[in-house]
């Protein structure tokens, strides 16, 4: 950060898709944060397509610097920080770069497009470890993942019984949509929907060290072949869906129980659903983003009444607001509240978070990488 500059980051964006433009919007609704004293703003942006360029230079004021080049971008002393989104078969190149430009870097999952690669950019962060460097997750920001996440912290769930997770989607259930990256190995990987989807899913999981350290994995490519537009059929190499079986051990407590793991592009009826299940011996917790503002909740005493009650939490967000508690938390309240946890720790430091839940971490981002390739293994071997 530049000397002096403690209430003001400067951003860049490289790659300007779908979660640049989500990111870059963030920018416009930071009044709505309450006496948050750090204001990022985004100075310059970055993409290999220059058709990308229109969207954010009518509607991000603040951009004085355009490139089709990120080299440019990073040579630039008045850039703090970069929010880097592009096709995973990049990500080995760039993050490492942007790593070794002393420029902190918030960055899209799965951070590698392997586990090679993954490994390559831990070891820029090591060796340059003064930039943060933090994986884009946003939804374990809604209200019900926050308060989940607090329950946890207090420890009072007991012993665990059982955790399920997941992260749903349906728009690939139609076969005539068009091919993209995302289903394209060489630029996707073999992960398929694992590395796409999958750092939401075990955020809350690995930030409480629930490690599955044995993973059997059912894994489908269901639609195997697309359109390009050109009027061929072209085969999908990525997987739709998977579901990962695991054990977590919790050496500490002398406790074990299950982990499921749910990543799908091909889940009927579901839009766009992020959710969490923890059932345990004093308390369980289930929150989904079907239902913004519904979190459930059951709380047991020995001999006493088993009951789950629907609680309507509103907007209540881990970061104050200007929303009122009546109105409903949505994805782009999210992506506020992610950007403010990283501007937060990288302004203050994590102990002195304004809230004490921060972005994912590389190493976090590493462990999933454990899991994919266990997951891999596992469906070639015939283990599922």
């Amino acid at each position: 950060m530049r000397e002096g500059a403690l209430a003001d980051l400067r951003f860049g964006i490289v790659g300007l898709g779908l979660m640049g433009r989500e990111f870059a919007s963030a920018a416009a609704r930071w009044i709505h944060l309450n006496d948050f004293d750090i204001r990022p703003a985004i100075v310059a942006v970055c993409d290999a397509n220059a058709s990308a360029f229109g969207w954010f230079k009518s509607n991000i004021p603040t951009i004085d610097f355009i490139t089709t080049d990120y080299r440019e971008l990073l040579d630039r002393e008045d850039i703090d920080a970069i929010y880097c989104a592009v096709p995973h078969n990049l990500h080995e190149q760039l993050y490492t770069d942007i790593i070794r430009a002393g420029k902190h870097l918030l960055a899209e999952k799965p951070f590698g497009i392997d586990l090679a690669a993954n490994r390559k950019i831990l070891e820029a962060i090591q060796s340059n470890p003064k930039p943060l460097v933090r994986c884009a997750s946003e939804f374990p920001f809604y209200p019900g993942g926050i308060s989940i996440i607090h329950a946890l912290l207090k420890e009072d769930f007991g012993q665990i019984i059982e955790v399920e997770c997941g992260y749903l989607h349906s728009s690939d259930i139609n076969p005539q949509k068009l091919i993209n990256w995302k289903r394209i190995t060489e630029f996707n990987g073999e992960y398929g929907c694992m590395g796409d989807l999958g750092m939401h899913v075990l955020h809350i999981p690995l930030r409480f060290g629930w490690f599955p350290h044995r993973v059997h994995a059912q894994l489908a490519k269901i639609v195997k072949e697309r359109p390009d537009g050109k009027g061929k059929m072209v085969p999908c190499g990525t997987w739709d869906n998977a579901t990962i079986f695991g054990e977590v051990e919790v050496a500490s407590k002398g406790e074990r129980f299950p982990i499921t793991l749910h990543t799908k592009r091909i889940a009927p009826g579901e839009t766009n659903t992020w959710f969490i299940r923890i059932l345990g011996m004093r308390r369980s917790m289930a929150f989904s983003t079907k239902y913004p503002k519904t979190l459930q909740v059951m709380e047991y005493e020995p001999g006493g009444i088993q009951a789950w009650q629907q609680i309507d939490l509103g907007y209540q967000s881990a970061y104050p607001t200007i929303t009122a508690g009546i109105f409903e938390f949505g994805f782009t309240d999210a992506i506020l509240q992610m950007w403010a946890a990283f501007c937060d720790e990288l302004t203050n430091g994590r102990e002195k978070m304004r809230q004490p839940f921060y972005c994912a971490t590389p190493e976090e981002a590493h462990q999933s990488h454990l899991i994919f390739t266990q997951a891999l293994a596992s469906s070639r071997e015939g283990r599922n």
